[in-house]
């Protein structure tokens, strides 16, 4: 790969773990989440628009998507609310490749290679690094970063069979996040009766800007794998789950010893080692 392939990749992981930092900082996250998904459905109306309509039998899919986006978003909210930036990401991160790739063993009877074998363990080990012992997450934010896994894994499984069927990658990513622009606040509105985003104050303008990193993570990650391999790409990307440790150390001032970076990193390599393959 070139340089400026890893470069793309290693910014995407740290614009990554830094929207999420955005996210945790949220005095009102679900509130913080709901204001910067704002970012992405502008961006979406004109593709929407500049599109053809995606073809009928992807609608069933960009619904779906779109509901388990939400699912996921309240979900990760929740994980943030009882656990740190540094323990609650890398549990979400390394558990996506982990339960695809068991989910492939179990429902689809898909043998392990030995890289994956090896992925597996260490990312399991990993999370129980951050799960167990002193400075150890809280039981609470363990299983609602895990859910929030699971749900990511289902939704990225939607979208594989729903790009298929749309015919046009774009048109189905612009309906997904109009759609989930449309259900995420009407998700808030449901759990506390109103909304209010007042323009003027600074909260807003950072959750803004907390989509916007948002937005760029995704596009330079996608102008990453344009210019070369996706399996080491996505490898690369996953070294966000050490980006995020650093990242709640020195804005969040989250407590930072050797044995969570050495459980980051080894989640960090655990999925290296699965999405190399996947």
């Amino acid at each position: 790969m070139s340089p400026l392939v890893i470069g793309l990749a290693l910014f995407a992981a740290i614009l990554h773990a830094s929207w999420n930092a955005f996210l945790r900082t949220g005095a009102d996250r679900l509130w913080t989440v709901t204001v910067m998904s704002f970012s992405s459905t502008a961006l979406a109306i004109p593709f929407a628009f500049f599109h053809d309509l995606p073809a009928a039998p992807a609608w069933f899919y960009i619904v779906l998507s779109a509901c388990l986006q939400v699912g996921y978003t309240l979900f990760l909210v929740a994980a943030y609310r009882y656990g740190e930036l540094g323990q609650v990401y890398p549990i979400v991160r390394g558990s996506v490749p982990l339960l695809v790739t068991l989910g492939g063993f179990f429902l689809a009877n898909q043998q392990l290679t030995l890289p994956q074998t090896v992925g597996v363990a260490l990312v399991a080990g990993g999370i129980m690094g951050l799960s167990l012992g002193q400075g150890r997450a809280a039981t609470t934010s363990i299983f609602y970063a895990l859910a929030t896994g699971a749900i990511i894994a289902a939704y990225a499984t939607v979208d594989a069979l729903g790009v298929r069927a749309a015919g046009n990658a774009g048109a189905y990513t612009a309906w997904v996040l109009l759609i989930y622009g449309a259900l995420l606040p009407a998700a808030f509105v449901a759990c506390r009766g109103r909304l209010i985003v007042d323009p003027r104050a600074p909260e807003t303008w950072k959750a803004l800007g907390g989509g916007l990193f948002a937005l760029l993570a995704y596009g330079v990650v996608v102008a990453a794998f344009a210019l070369g391999p996706a399996g080491p790409i996505t490898a690369i990307r996953e070294t966000s789950v050490v980006f995020a440790a650093f990242i709640g150390r020195l804005f969040l001032g989250e407590m930072l010893t050797p044995r969570r970076v050495g459980a980051c990193a080894i989640v960090a390599l655990g999925a290296i080692c699965l999405g190399y393959q996947s």
